[in-house]
């Protein structure tokens, strides 16, 4: 059994401390250029959606994800064809590729002959010690981790069998199941996954991991759902755990492209102030007190201001009642009514500019802001 969860330390992000919140402390691992646990910063993962035999279509995926801020890619080793494909897609890639692999030990060799950066398979499922012991050496020669992944819909007939149905107990032991038989072996560069589709054993389970373990946590919500539905799950999910300090690195799981993850696993870092924001926009919900075309506004500067990677705060407040704090709060802000609106800049009022000025205005603001060191 691993030992019990040391002493927590403060979040830290490239931002510095996030809140007063602390950090779970664990061992770490690398996988490729990224550090996952012992104080890195969270990591954002997707997976392709493509057949991995697709290279072309496949390494299009990962280059659209990680222009899109990914930091890690999963890709599925399915079959002959895609354990064949591996090789060029990890050469194509600009980030470091996790090989899924499921029941089948020489898909593992194949990829980590390839050059993955870290394997996702449950050593218990793939067979003998030997095969075991196979895929662990060749994973320990080439200084790669293994993911152990449960999930609450494919647990081990006789942990089902004892505990009646998916619990976080249940998913904690079937975990430790597998981490046991990596330290059989001597391999300790595990991570360990417990997802569910269900929020709250999500989250249960992974407070029971981190309170007993030392080992890096990889956090998502199984098969989340579609965009809306499963952001917010998601969110809520990796959220809460993230707010309590524990997680080293996500996977928001959507029916949607992996620009989509990656977009929504970013938002919930910067939410948290654990990751670097690009332009935030800030807006007022409306209400009868609006008093300009917010919605025009806001429709406008999002598409003007899509792509530019600043670190600054735009608020845009449609009313005299919250604009004036809210806007002298941001980096850039603007308190409107009746056709016009203030322009502030890190706190202090700059002008009086027209309704029909304020998008250009602010991205002039935007590029000419510079943030502090």
């Amino acid at each position: 059994m691993d030992k019990i969860l040391p002493a927590m330390q403060p979040i830290i992000s490239s931002d510095g401390p996030a809140y007063s919140s602390m950090r779970r402390k664990t061992r770490q691992v690398k996988i490729g250029n990224i550090k996952v646990g012992g104080g890195a910063p969270i990591s954002v993962q997707t997976m392709t959606k493509t057949k991995t035999s697709d290279i072309q279509g496949t390494v299009k995926q990962i280059i659209g994800a990680y222009e899109a801020g990914v930091d890690i890619v999963r890709v599925t080793v399915n079959d002959k064809e895609a354990a064949e494909a591996m090789t060029e897609i990890v050469r194509q890639s600009p980030v470091p590729i996790v090989a899924d692999i499921h029941f089948n030990h020489i898909f593992a060799l194949k990829a980590i002959e390839a050059g993955v950066a870290k394997v996702r398979i449950n050593p218990g499922n793939i067979g003998s010690k030997e095969r075991i012991h196979q895929v662990l050496n060749a994973a320990k020669d080439k200084g790669i981790p293994i993911r152990i992944g449960v999930n609450s819909g494919s647990l081990e007939a006789d942990i089902l069998d004892k505990h009646g149905y998916p619990t976080a107990e249940a998913l904690y032991e079937s975990a430790m199941r597998h981490v046991e038989i990596c330290n059989e072996f001597n391999f300790r560069d595990v991570i360990i996954s417990v997802k569910s589709t269900d929020v709250r054993l999500m989250i249960e389970a992974y407070r029971l991991v981190a309170a007993r373990t030392d080992i890096p946590l990889h956090l998502g919500v199984t098969e989340a759902g579609l965009t809306r539905i499963g952001t917010i799950k998601s969110a809520v999910g990796i959220g809460t755990l993230l707010a309590e300090g524990i997680g080293d690195t996500i996977r928001v799981s959507l029916t949607d492209e992996p620009v989509k993850e990656v977009e929504v696993g970013k938002e919930i870092l910067r939410s948290l102030g654990l990751a670097t924001r690009n332009v935030e926009l800030i807006a007022c919900p409306t209400c009868g007190r609006l008093e300009i075309d917010l919605f025009s506004i806001m429709a406008e500067l999002e598409k003007r201001l899509e792509g530019v990677k600043k670190p600054v705060k735009v608020a845009v407040l449609g009313c005299v009642v919250n604009g004036p704090g809210e806007a002298s709060d941001a980096d850039i802000g603007i308190a409107a009514g009746k056709g016009v609106g203030i322009l502030y800049r890190k706190g202090k009022m700059v002008r009086k500019i027209k309704e029909s000025e304020i998008v250009d205005v602010i991205v002039e603001e935007v590029h000419n802001f510079q943030p502090e060191e």
